[in-house]
């Protein structure tokens, strides 16, 4: 049940303020903060326990110029391909920061106030925002070095002096939590001497000092301008490491979890349809804290997700998914999943810890990299690596299984994103998997990142010739993908909060039943993760004898006198009691 809870804003942000600056003076800071966000003191209504969102929603996940087409702005081309393409099953668009940059294909903010001229202009973003709900990366850790901020720390004058997260090389920082295998501390010539700045990911990625509330303002300035362009979802972009303090771990701090919250007040009071998604590459348990009391974020992006998943279709069991999903908490009403099994960057091993041993995580990467995958490393104490993420294209890890590439590949790509669209949650779809691109070996050679494997840019009049060449299986999975969209936004038990609950089927079926909030849809899901025929007794399904259950995907009816269900590999069914 939603309710409203209606205070004065300017007490609601001094609360936040006074638990991450204790010692500021927190009255006037809330005040300028107010005054950056364009907001009234007076009353703002907190809308808690609220869904904003159900099953017709779905986001494409892609870079601004995904999609190129000679003469043309590759955010028009984008938003022409959307409209002719994605319509009416994409109701969102989660675009790739789409800023200038000096690496990391955008996540090295340059400014955080303009579009990279080679993609567009703020116009193309409204354009696409008027049509989509439009999400955008707010990049809150860091920024560039070539940055004007960091221009300025190193000229020793404002707005940037006292920007950037600073520590001594003698300090013992061997507890901070590292993403990345480059050395965590950057020397940095000013004209005060040398500094050493902080660099949780890479050097020209230059950690951002929150500590400094006028760094703060800053960023509120920048989060108004999104939402006065169109944005109407924000993705906290490595927010977990957002806080340092010396002696810590770095991560999850409570000031970072304090932030979120401070964002999301400021967020809502702006527009109340906005959206906070905390994008935390982290172990599950930490990732779930993200929600807090359904105060926090609105939604987590479900990371464990691609490496279970991915573990269950390469070996032929869903022992561990399955284990995984029955310990997840349903998201708060006011919350929810977001599910993806692809993005930009890697399938993450990082969230697979606890919930895959050693063997297996061993087992997933070196069938990865007989299919052409490249691993990326983290550093972790003692001075030693481990794998951080498998970079490839969805498309191509599923070529095959543990024993090889075999003929199932297409099937059992249609059946990975059959689980997602059917989970608890909001299902995010990277355009690459959309569009079943293969691993872009071109690429990576030419930039020398892992992560350029899975970032093809695609020709349009290529890649219609694609989609329409019914032989291609470009154009087959398309196709495919399209009807499950189309099916899974228009069923009420594939809410994003609809009530879920893990059936046990055996672990070559991964199955769970959906049932909608008003209780009047069951479906249940069972996805065959074998490269066998599962026979599947229906009264092992408890399927209730006084309806007739339909297949949504074949139109085939069952009733509870049918003796058995016969999946082929990869095969999947949603069997649902509503015509």
């Amino acid at each position: 049940m939603s309710f409203s809870v209606s205070r004065p804003l300017l007490p609601v942000v001094i609360d936040h303020l006074c638990r991450i600056y204790p010692d500021e003076d927190n009255n006037t800071l809330a005040s300028r903060i107010l005054e950056a966000m364009h907001l009234e003191q007076g009353a703002f209504t907190a809308e808690l326990h609220q869904n904003k969102w159900s099953e017709s929603d779905l986001w494409v996940i892609t870079y601004g110029d995904s999609i190129l087409h000679p003469d043309e702005a590759p955010l028009k081309t984008l938003k022409r391909f959307s409209d002719q393409y994605l319509k009416p099953e994409v109701s969102g668009l989660h675009i790739l920061p789409f800023f200038p940059y000096s690496s990391d294909d955008g996540f090295a903010v340059i400014n955080y106030a303009q579009v990279n001229e080679s993609l567009g202009d703020w116009p193309d973003i409204e354009a696409i925002g008027a049509d989509y709900d439009l999400m955008a990366d707010l990049v809150i850790n860091h920024c560039s070095q070539r940055s004007q901020w960091f221009e300025n720390f190193k000229q020793r004058k404002d707005p940037g002096k006292d920007y950037f997260v600073e520590a001594d090389p003698e300090t013992d920082l061997s507890e901070v939590v590292r993403p990345r295998t480059s050395p965590l501390l950057c020397e940095t010539q000013t004209l005060d001497g040398i500094r050493h700045v902080w660099c949780t990911f890479s050097h020209d990625q230059v950690d951002l000092d929150f500590a400094n509330p006028e760094l703060l303002i800053e960023m509120v300035r920048i989060i108004r301008r999104y939402l006065e362009q169109g944005v109407r979802i924000f993705r906290l972009d490595a927010v977990a490491f957002v806080w340092k303090e010396i002696g810590t771990n770095c991560v999850h701090l409570p000031q970072t979890h304090e932030l979120v919250r401070l964002l999301r007040t400021l967020i809502e009071a702006h527009t109340e349809a906005a959206i906070v998604i905390t994008e935390t590459n982290v172990p599950n348990h930490e990732n779930l804290s993200y929600f807090g009391n359904a105060n926090e974020a609105h939604a987590i992006y479900n990371f464990s997700l691609p490496p279970l998943l991915l573990h269950a279709l390469v070996t032929g069991t869903s022992a561990h998914l399955k284990r995984w999903q029955m310990s997840m908490p349903p998201a708060q009403t006011g919350t929810f999943y977001f599910n993806f099994i692809a993005s930009h960057d890697g399938i993450g091993l990082r969230p697979a810890n606890g919930l895959l041993s050693q063997e297996d995580l061993d087992e997933l990467v070196n069938t990865m990299q007989s299919f052409g995958a490249r691993i990326s490393w983290r550093a972790v104490s003692g001075g030693t690596n481990e794998p951080y993420e498998i970079n490839v294209a969805l498309y191509d890890a599923l070529q095959g299984t543990s024993k090889g590439p075999d003929k199932w590949q297409q099937q059992r790509f249609l059946c990975a994103h059959a689980v997602m669209l059917a989970l608890e949650g909001v299902p995010g779809i990277y355009i690459h998997s959309l569009l079943a691109t293969q691993n872009d070996y071109d690429k990576l050679e030419l930039t020398g990142h892992n992560r350029s494997i899975n970032r093809h840019r695609w020709d349009y009049d290529a890649l219609t010739a694609k989609l329409l060449d019914q032989a291609s299986h470009h154009s087959q999975c398309f196709t495919a993908m399209k009807n499950l969209l189309k099916i899974r936004s228009q069923q009420p038990a594939f809410h994003p909060n609809a009530f879920q609950a893990v059936l046990h089927l055996g672990d070559e079926i991964f199955a769970f039943w959906r049932q909608s909030l008003n209780r009047n849809q069951s479906i249940f899901c069972l996805h065959n993760m074998t490269d066998e025929i599962v026979e599947v007794p229906i009264n092992s399904i408890n399927l209730t004898s006084l309806d007739v259950w339909q297949d949504l995907i074949s139109g085939d009816t069952y009733s509870f006198e049918d003796e058995s269900l016969h999946i082929p590999p990869y095969g999947f069914v949603w069997l649902t009691n509503r015509g």
